[in-house]
């Protein structure tokens, strides 16, 4: 079993940044490929971004690739995702989320483990 908790949402302007943890506890974080995801009012969750256990390979939406970065300190059971050049439809709850094994990255359904969520909120 392993607990997240999500930080560092707010309000930003069009073109900021900012820079989402997740730290866990429980167990340690290097058991687990970590993903973050997010939802909008309306909409489904959809997949941000994805990084497997060592943090050598990372994987993002198309939506994001090239402004998002994720990344993940082992030691620290932390995992960040930060994020520059935001868009008011980059608004939306951020999740982080914990999977064993190495495939599916992409779907929420495969992850076993989520936080709560923090709210990003990115002004025009």
């Amino acid at each position: 079993q392993v607990q997240l908790v999500e930080s560092g949402g707010g309000l930003v302007q069009q073109g900021g940044s900012r820079r989402l943890s997740c730290v866990a506890s429980g167990r340690t974080v290097s058991n687990y490929a970590m993903g973050w995801f997010r939802q909008a009012p309306g909409k489904e969750r959809e997949f941000v971004a994805a990084i497997n256990l060592s943090g050598g390979r990372t994987y993002y939406a198309d939506s994001v690739k090239g402004r998002f970065t994720i990344s993940r300190d082992n030691a620290e059971n932390t995992v960040y995702l930060q994020m520059n050049s935001l868009k008011p439809e980059d608004t939306a709850l951020y999740y982080c989320a914990a999977k064993t094994g190495y495939s599916g990255l992409y779907y929420p359904s495969n992850y076993a483990y989520w936080g709560q969520g923090t709210q990003v909120t990115v002004s025009s």
